[in-house]
């Protein structure tokens, strides 16, 4: 037998219960954990890290004007600074502004720069990052809790080689990451400085 529509018998249809109203207490209380999350991850990242812009030729051909990097602050925390590390620290001059440069001579080091060559302790030190050899000279002793610091575009760099060093206590953390503009994606510290005798 082949029903028909007749034959058919009418299903109660099933209704969606109401859709509740919200409930603006807990809407409220979902907006404030969000803001109180932001809040405290904001806190937490900008204690570890920080974001600066390159501004300046001082450290091409490895980072170049307008590039935005991220900053450790902790690695000095847990281990000393290494010649090669590329540094932001506050300005001895003028502690309102942060400069970058690189690395090259530590605590009690002797630094010489004559004929193009960059001396530590006697020692030439091979830089293969550089383009440039410097086209200055001089000789300058590392103070304790000190850093003898040089940019990377040598001689269109003002640095521990026109101004001294850089205390410790001026260091804001090391450079470690090219974040923008992304086709300059990558790490900051590539090649590191050998000593010639190493």
């Amino acid at each position: 037998m082949i029903p028909n529509d007749l034959d058919t018998v009418p299903v109660k249809e099933i209704l969606d219960p109401p859709p509740e109203k919200p409930n603006l207490l807990a809407v409220l209380v979902d907006i404030l954990e969000t803001l109180l999350l932001s809040v405290v991850l904001f806190f937490l990242i900008n204690a570890v890290s920080a974001r600066i812009r390159i501004d300046g030729s001082s450290m091409e051909p490895n980072l170049h004007h307008g590039e935005f990097l991220i900053v450790s602050k902790i690695n000095y925390r847990f281990g000393e600074p290494q010649r090669g590390d590329v540094v932001v620290f506050d300005f001895p001059r003028n502690i309102t502004q942060e400069y970058i440069k690189r690395v090259i001579g530590l605590p009690g080091e002797k630094i010489r720069v004559e004929d193009g060559q960059v001396y530590v302790n006697g020692v030439a030190l091979k830089e293969p990052y550089l383009k440039v050899e410097p086209r200055y000279e001089g000789e300058w002793v590392v103070p304790e809790n000190s850093l003898f610091v040089l940019g990377d575009n040598r001689n269109n760099s003002s640095d521990s080689h026109n101004w001294g060093t850089v205390p410790m206590e001026n260091i804001v953390g090391e450079a470690l990451l090219i974040y923008w503009p992304p086709d300059s994606w990558g790490l900051v510290n590539g090649a590191k400085p050998v000593l010639a005798a190493d």
